[in-house]
């Protein structure tokens, strides 16, 4: 589901990025959202789609797709650089 240009539930964009926008492309193109608020929900898709890429690795499939390289690239060009301080803690050691 892709968000309006102006409305989304914030509330749901935090527990689930995934289930507000599309993918990270309109997440970073969302004109109602700070560039805090993009960052903060890039970061939480991020260690989400860690996690799946961590299930799919131990034969758990049948989820949706990850975005993972789409969500670190958008959150890249957003930070200068992925912030290894807030690197979600992950079987792989973060991202």
């Amino acid at each position: 589901m892709t968000a309006n240009k102006d409305e989304i539930d914030l509330e749901k964009a935090r527990l689930d990025p995934g289930s507000v926008f599309a993918d990270p492309e309109a997440l970073r193109d969302h004109g109602g959202l700070t560039r805090e608020q993009k960052i903060e929900l890039l970061r939480r898709w991020a260690y989400d789609a860690s996690e799946l890429a961590v299930a799919e690795e131990e034969g758990m499939t049948g989820g949706e797709p990850s975005h993972l390289s789409g969500i670190l690239a958008v959150l890249h060009a957003l930070t200068g650089g992925y912030d290894v301080e807030h690197s979600p803690p992950t079987k792989q050691k973060g991202v």
